[in-house]
């Protein structure tokens, strides 16, 4: 079906997973497959700009992916020179041509499918988080090594050793058996949980949210809601999605600038979603074990059920973070915990939360660090270390809506102060 309102962008993130599903399920080389979808996104990148969007943008790519993934087999072969090789994989000329092949141009998603390959046992956990993000999710090389806070280079190699494992691990293309699917699930919800943070709040460049890829990672994850509805962290995670895209459409002003959670207009809050994410995280929780998306979904509730920032719950919020920390502790959790303690107890007593946290280094150069010391120096009335601070944070972020507002917030205390603005 063409799209020609859509962005061409847009439209090839949606779409390679789905091609790539239909190229590693025809070949069973997931490896080769997904170079062979590189070629055909690049080429639909060059190509549709200028040409227009085909009938059937799907089919296109998986007949260019799949002649590629022909030229890139036969070359193997060759060069292997293994006849054994060429028997299995090779194609006859019969086959070459896509539109005989019934599994190609058959109207089937296997990006579910993908996404427990990615996760395949024989992979670290980083491994199969950086893959699938890569796969199914979209995202660029250095999107995934900002989110796992790593060098670019690092997470090229990950990636790279993660497709080649997969290939030598001879899995089959398909769903696994029920015991295998319990194995894998974590990772296959730390991808989604990813994937949705990420379009929540871009690691960089000028939008504040990739839209896309949040509504890509709902999607997954009602798929994996319908396939898995008794499974409580699964329906926490899908909760704790929807809880937080209710607040999407406040987070921005007219201009892009981005308001902050206390001084959003709530009735541009969907309320379909919240009361969605309500009942889901409701029905999750006694079904138990509890877990860390059922508490975070919990805490999300809390923030969307407060009729303003004043009336917010944060004694329940703070204690379910305190839970949180003690299920799934990590410096993000701990940085959370804390400014919910200053919103309990007093700035002071966050700041010295903080100030635990300061030899982390996973948090080394992070600007929500500095964001986090930067507001609550702001509450207890140090402007000097909170416009400090604020700068701070503004420089080592990549997101230009996160840069633009903690420079105002600096820029408007150091005013207020008197202090230079150099």
């Amino acid at each position: 079906m063409s799209a020609p309102d859509r962005p061409v962008e847009d439209l090839l993130r949606e779409l390679a997973p789905q091609v790539l599903g239909v190229l590693a399920r025809r070949f069973g080389d997931f490896a080769t497959a997904e170079d062979a979808v590189q070629e055909a996104l690049l080429a639909a990148a060059t190509q549709w700009p200028g040409d227009g969007l085909p009938d059937n943008p799907r089919g296109w790519l998986i007949q260019v992916a799949y002649r590629r993934m022909v030229e890139l087999v036969r070359g193997e072969a060759a060069r292997r020179r293994r006849e054994d090789l060429v028997a299995r994989r090779e194609p006859d000329d019969r086959q070459v041509v896509p539109a005989a092949d019934e599994q190609l141009t058959a109207d089937r998603d296997d990006t579910l499918v993908l996404l427990f390959l990615c996760c395949h046992p024989a992979l670290s956990p980083a491994s199969q988080i950086a893959l699938t993000l890569r796969a199914v999710g979209g995202l660029s090389t250095a999107e995934i090594a900002r989110a796992f806070l790593v060098p670019e280079a690092t997470m090229a190699q990950r990636i790279s050793r993660a497709k080649q494992r997969i290939r030598s691990s001879g899995l089959p293309f398909r769903m696994p058996d029920e015991r295998d699917r319990e194995r894998r699930l974590a990772a296959v919800l730390h991808v989604l949980y990813l994937i949705f943070t990420e379009g929540h709040t871009a690691s960089l460049g000028p939008e504040l949210r990739r839209v896309d890829l949040a509504e890509e990672a709902i999607r997954l994850t009602r798929a994996m809601h319908a396939l898995l509805p008794d499974d409580s962290e699964v329906t926490g995670l899908l909760a704790l999605m929807l809880l937080t895209d209710a607040r999407s459409a406040a987070r921005t002003g007219p201009t892009g600038e981005l308001i902050s959670l206390a001084e959003q207009d709530r009735s541009r809050w969907d309320a379909a979603l919240i009361a969605e994410g309500v009942a889901l995280v409701t029905r999750a929780l006694p079904r138990g074990p509890v877990g860390p998306y059922q508490l975070q979904a919990a805490i999300a509730a809390l923030h969307d059920e407060a009729p303003t920032a004043g009336q917010t719950d944060w004694p329940q919020i703070l204690a379910l973070y305190q839970v949180l920390e003690r299920h799934s502790a990590s410096p993000v959790v701990a940085l959370n915990r804390a400014v919910a303690t200053a919103m309990v107890h007093g700035p002071a007593a966050g700041l010295d939360a903080l100030a635990a946290l300061a030899d982390d280094p996973r948090l080394a150069g992070h600007h929500r660090l500095h964001a986090a010391r930067a507001h609550l120096y702001e509450m207890a009335g140090d402007r000097d270390r909170a416009v400090h601070h604020y700068r701070l944070a503004a420089g080592l972020t990549t997101s230009l809506p996160e840069q633009r507002y903690l420079t105002v917030r600096a820029a408007r205390l150091a005013t207020a102060e008197g202090v230079a603005l150099s």
